[in-house]
């Protein structure tokens, strides 16, 4: 899509009137500041003044403000007739020129002249009016108009009209098939408005388009244009709101005023919730801003007001917290349709993978359908990070396709961080790293679930990880059992197991596994209602952002009994996952011992070796039996 200008060039006559007017103000000003020539004499010191003063040589005196003029008496051949100085604080100054018979007299007060006056009260407005004009003009981008003073008030949107090069279509677009098949709807009320209105049908005003970030939201609603051929309005949340009061609600009246002269059209206001947000608080309270207020007050008028029967009007927005929106806005006659653009499933990543693999050279033997399975939770725009890694590691190698190494480097940079093969390890500190990764193998290989064990690496990677172990989802989950969920704990603490098995101590490299472990047991209990002693009850409240992640939801007013009972579930349960784990790797001692050993010398393991070495690994049933 093409972005229209549509500012005219500045009247290059009228600016240069104003550079000969602001020169001429200019060197006015600059000639007032000047000292005449003629009117310059030689300067001394005050002090020298006073003993000239006192041995009667001054004949007399002219005072003003500025400066002391004085006439000697009889002056020598080369000193000058006439002397100045700088006057100074001193009372005594008329007695001491009267005893020493020194005719003065003080300056009359001086009145200025006509032009200066005329220049002290034309030059300075005509500056302002200039500099004023001068930021006009750059606020409306260079055009002309008598609107210029008041740009701010004009909407900011960009428009862009669909071309065949830059056009994005439905095909530029997948794992979202849902979400197109409700959007063809709208492309095709755009295309023909009249079979709809023949039979009168109301197509919605607005489509409200949620999901987590990266997920195509953006990319959708251009897709939507493209399709249906038609100009594209886009401004986000954000530039509504201005410093002046009232700005944003003149922004709104702007931009549908400027949809309307080029209906049928879509606008797109993305990040929804920056002026859509509730206007009452958890109590009831309007909340404090105004000019949040005004601009969606403005916003919901308009979109009651204009008529899409003749010229159709789309209002597309999107948000990622769409728990946070005033009701009003959602109500039937507005946002009164809601789509979901949510994370890919399997076919829809290995789609999206395919549309940016096609930008880059791929070798021959590339398989997208293992990175696909291996990629579960990614949104499109990881998928598209993932695929520009991997040519850049390609690049940096000097390769002239894309390898599949580098598409699985790609995956470890997304997942765990870069590299930090510059923080060099103590060995016994990389020992202790070695049996924590193995532990955290071990364990995972043998927990149900439907995540493998694929790679160990002692290599420090990202801010803080001096180890990891990278585990890959088989299939999509959308379901996890309380089996599933203990064993993630006893994996997550199968790593500070191993170092109790092995060194008899624990270090700190286990902060983060505890962190994790916790907070499922936590969900667990409180969220899922997956504890036989406290029942299937949730005492969590369920807050926050639906798809940024609330953290950990606060816990409901409960009794402390309650509150006791909470905790002792919790740790019960990460207690079971921790014998869990002790009881894995005692069974499995001489294989932590074999991977360990081997780690330290490769310092990475993964592949068809680490599957056999993991095939051998036993569960403690099978050892007491």
């Amino acid at each position: 899509m093409a972005l229209r200008q549509d500012d005219s060039p500045p009247n290059p006559r009228l600016r240069i009137i104003n550079l000969v007017l602001i020169g001429v103000g200019v060197l006015f000003l600059l000639s007032s500041f000047l000292p005449s020539p003629q009117l310059q004499v030689p300067r001394v010191p005050y002090s020298l003044f006073i003993n000239q003063v006192d041995e009667g040589a001054v004949k007399r005196a002219y005072i003003t403000q500025e400066q002391i003029r004085y006439e000697l008496k009889d002056p020598g051949d080369d000193q000058p007739a006439v002397l100045a100085t700088t006057p100074i604080f001193d009372m005594e100054l008329p007695q001491r020129l009267e005893q020493h018979g020194v005719e003065f007299a003080a300056a009359p007060p001086k009145r200025p002249g006509i032009l200066s006056t005329v220049l002290s009260w034309v030059v300075p407005p005509l500056i302002f009016i200039l500099v004023l004009q001068f930021f006009a003009r750059r606020a409306m981008g260079g055009a002309g108009g008598a609107q210029g003073a008041l740009s701010f008030t004009k909407s900011k949107a960009k428009v862009y009209v669909p071309d065949e090069q830059s056009r994005v279509t439905f095909a530029d677009v997948a794992g979202v098939d849902e979400a197109k098949a409700e959007l063809t709807e709208i492309v095709d009320f755009l295309k023909k408005p009249e079979r709809y209105a023949a039979i009168g049908a109301r197509i919605p005003k607005g489509v409200l388009l949620v999901g987590p970030p990266g997920t195509g939201k953006t990319l959708l609603s251009k897709a939507v244009a493209g399709e249906a051929d038609v100009p594209f309005f886009i401004i986000s949340g954000s530039e509504f709101v201005e410093l002046f009061v009232g700005a944003g609600a003149a922004r709104v009246r702007d931009l549908f005023e400027q949809a309307k002269k080029k209906a049928p059209c879509i606008i797109f206001i993305d990040e929804l919730d920056a002026i859509g947000k509730s206007r009452s608080g958890s109590m009831g309270v309007v909340g404090g801003n105004d000019e949040r207020e005004q601009t969606l007050n403005q916003l919901l008028t308009e979109m009651d007001g204009f008529s899409a029967k003749d010229k159709p009007v789309i209002v597309l927005a999107a948000t990622n917290q769409p728990e946070v929106l005033d009701a009003a806005l959602l109500r039937p006659g507005r946002f009164d349709r809601q789509v979901l653009v949510d994370r890919p499933d399997l076919s829809g990543r290995r789609t999206i993978l395919g549309i940016y693999a096609a930008k880059v050279k791929l070798a021959p033997a590339i398989d997208l359908d293992r990175i696909a399975a291996a990629t579960a939770g990614f949104a499109g725009a990881d998928l598209a990070n993932l695929v520009n890694e991997a040519a850049l590691l390609a690049a940096r190698a000097n390769r002239t396709s894309v390898e599949q190494g580098d598409l699985n480097e790609a995956i470890e940079r997304v997942v765990a961080g870069l590299e930090k093969k510059s923080r060099v390890l103590q060995p016994d500190e990389k020992k202790v790293v070695a049996y924590h990764e193995v532990g955290h193998a071990i364990v995972g290989h043998l927990m149900p679930g439907g995540s493998k064990v694929t790679k160990i690496s002692i290599v420090p990677r990202g801010m803080s990880a001096l180890g990891y172990t990278l585990q890959l989802p088989t299939e999509d989950r959308f379901l996890n059992s309380r089996e599933d969920l203990q064993g993630q704990i006893a994996t997550l603490l199968g790593g500070r197991s191993a170092e109790e098995v092995v060194f008899g101590r624990v270090t700190t490299g286990a902060a983060n596994d505890l962190q994790r472990a916790t907070d499922i047991a936590e969900q667990m209990v409180g969220t899922y209602g997956m504890s036989d002693t406290l029942g299937p009850l949730a005492y969590d409240k369920q807050g926050g952002g639906r798809f940024l992640g609330g953290g950990n939801n606060p816990r409901r007013v409960v009794s402390d009994a309650t509150a006791q009972a909470i905790d002792r579930e919790v740790r019960a349960l990460v207690d079971r996952g921790h014998d869990t784990a002790l009881a894995i790797l005692e069974a499995n001692r001489p294989l932590l011992e074999e991977i360990a050993e081997k780690i330290l010398d490769k310092e990475v393991i993964e592949g068809d070796e680490l599957r056999d070495l993991l095939s051998r690994s036993i569960s403690p049933e099978a050892v007491a039996a």
